[in-house]
């Protein structure tokens, strides 16, 4: 197969091909590290591509780190006989800290659907995220990286059966929070055509406290100021005073020095008030200010009940720290919400803190994201909500997790880190759900959109009853048939527009 760059030789199973490992960018390495991503450097021969490339550096696991420096990578998985078919070019999770493009085995999705699907590494972290008085792009490497990415499918995607007037951007968590960045980046016009944000709305933002005990309240964005002072200070640690001294000091000596003690973890938020994000995705939303491109949004049921689990799993949650918790967050409302969220309605303290940080943190900003959205373009909401989705490695047993943060992802892909078993109806869910992604990347409209009015069926034989009157009417996901939801009512979201 040919690229702009060379040759490359994949790999064939039955309905499909996969290319692993092709470089995108240059390794932004040396005088590459916090710039822009330069174009990939030719190589002679065929470039075997079997294997993936290496991950960002990231924290595996306290004191280890995984991945290297050298990581502008990506996959292709694509039909047998694919030609000019619709592309979706995935962009992970992991908070802007973590994962890798390789970890999600798209080959179901695009055997399933008969698409064209491109998983992609970008920089992380302190190499992603750093930020310093003077520096281009401070703050935006990893989004750069990204556009970078999407400038290579568009020239790319033809020697792979892919149609690069047919590009579908889509991502989950800081994955979707990457593909809302995209859709407001100017620098982003004319890569993509359509964008499926997964439990990452641009709205998203947090008060002090509610989403995990001892973070501040913010938004998972931040300025381009705030970075800078955060990477000379960081410099001072490291006994640097300009971006060249740091240049020359170990990826591994950087990492280790952003995540230890308080405050680790500084630079895992992209910036805006910069060339590539003008504006907080937020603000854009409400100016209208993005690209007018077909959108897939949703989230799911029960997105926190994870980080629940987690503080539950240290410390049993009490009556008396659900209390506190909402002291913290809402100060002088705190009465109003324990009376809306009354700790007695919910099987423990930590369900019911779960369920306020779902509500105000995920559901609502993503409702209210949506309705934003929808004054300009179409859009196509949906709510994830099987309560016995497969539990993440990692995730303690004995807690109601619930449709939690992620649990979406092996209905969709094949996770490499994540052997997840689906039950016979899992499975039946699964194929719906690619199905309407992948009839979303093909055509723009997998059901009727947010405000099409009554819809009646959509061509997978479901029975929509979206209605003017009912904005905030979704397509649930779940076991059994299909229906949709009012995401306002299901989530208090009347109750949240008063704060």
């Amino acid at each position: 197969m040919a690229t702009d760059s060379g040759l490359v030789q994949g790999s064939s199973q039955p309905g499909y091909r996969s290319f692993q490992g092709i470089p995108y960018a240059a390794p932004p390495v040396g005088p590459l590290r916090w710039h822009d991503p330069q174009p990939a450097p030719a190589w002679s021969g065929i470039r075997q591509a079997t294997a993936p490339g290496s991950p960002c550096l990231q924290a595996a696991a306290p004191q280890r780190l995984l991945g290297s420096e050298d990581c502008l990578y990506l996959d292709v998985t694509a039909p047998a006989r694919a030609e000019h078919r619709p592309v979706i070019v995935w962009l992970h999770g992991g908070g802007f800290s973590t994962g890798a493009g390789s970890d999600y085995d798209p080959h179901r999705m695009v055997v399933g659907g008969d698409v064209v699907v491109v998983t992609v590494n970008y920089r992380l972290g302190v190499l992603g995220g750093f930020g310093y008085p003077g520096l281009a792009d401070s703050g935006d490497f990893g989004l750069a990286d990204q556009q970078a990415a999407l400038r290579w499918v568009r020239d790319n995607a033809a020697a792979f059966g892919g149609d690069p007037d047919n590009v579908t951007l889509a991502g989950q968590s800081a994955g979707g929070m990457s593909v809302c960045s995209q859709l407001t980046s100017p620098s982003a016009t004319g890569l993509f055509d359509k964008a499926v944000i997964q439990s990452g709305s641009c709205l998203i933002d947090y008060p002090d406290g509610l989403f995990f005990p001892g973070m501040r309240a913010g938004s998972p964005w931040t300025t381009r100021t705030a970075v800078e002072a955060t990477g000379s200070a960081f410099a001072t640690t490291l006994g640097c005073t300009t971006v060249e001294c740091l240049r020359r000091r170990p990826a591994a000596d950087l990492m280790d020095a952003d995540l230890a003690g308080p405050g680790g973890g500084r630079f895992a938020k992209p910036a805006y008030d910069t060339p590539l994000l003008p504006l907080e995705p937020a603000a854009a939303l409400k100016a209208g200010r993005f690209h007018r491109v077909p959108v897939l949004e949703g989230g799911n049921r029960d997105e926190h009940r994870g980080w629940a689990a987690a503080l539950n799993g240290y410390r049993p949650v009490t009556t008396d720290d659900y209390q506190h918790l909402l002291a913290t967050a809402f100060g002088d409302r705190a009465a109003a919400v324990a009376a809306q969220y009354p700790v007695g309605a919910y099987p423990s303290p930590a369900v019911a803190w779960a369920t306020v940080a779902t509500d105000r943190i995920w559901s609502c900003p993503t409702l209210a994201g949506e309705e934003l959205l929808a004054r300009h373009t179409s859009v196509h909401s949906y709510e994830f909500a099987d309560e016995n989705a497969p539990l993440e490695p990692g995730l303690a047993p004995g807690f109601p997790y619930g449709a939690y943060h992620g649990s979406e992802l092996p209905y969709l892909f094949d996770l490499t880190t994540w052997s997840a078993a689906l039950s016979p109806e899992q499975q039946q869910l699964s194929e719906r759900m690619i199905q309407a992604w992948t009839r979303f990347a093909t055509t723009g409209r997998p059901w009727p959109a947010f405000r099409d009015g009554a819809g009646g069926g959509d061509g997978d034989g479901d029975t929509d009853t979206n209605s003017d009157t009912n904005s905030g009417s979704a397509r649930l996901f779940a076991p059994g048939a299909a229906r949709t939801v009012d995401l306002g009512t299901e989530h208090d979201c009347g109750f949240w527009n008063t704060f």
